[in-house]
């Protein structure tokens, strides 16, 4: 029988802290966010008409989706 990406997953909170299975996505929603932030800061626009770049917040969750989602993907081979 397959295994599943359930059985590799850490069980306790300090396997979790210490597994790539946490850091990985949690490095990409910050370094998207901080991105989105300087997206913002060099490229915003000031008239409000911008959905994404009139705001820092907007940018900011913008930026951390588009980082998670770049880095999660589904389990092809556990």
């Amino acid at each position: 029988m397959a295994e599943t990406c359930e059985n590799n997953r850490p069980k306790t909170f300090k396997e979790i802290i210490r597994s790539s299975w946490f850091w990985k996505p949690a490095s990409a929603i910050i370094i998207g966010g901080i991105l989105g932030y300087v997206y913002y800061h060099f490229e915003g626009c000031t008239t409000g008409a911008c959905g994404i770049a009139s705001n820092p917040f907007s940018s900011i969750v913008f930026g951390s989706a588009l980082g998670y989602f770049l880095v999660n993907r589904p389990c092809s081979s556990c």
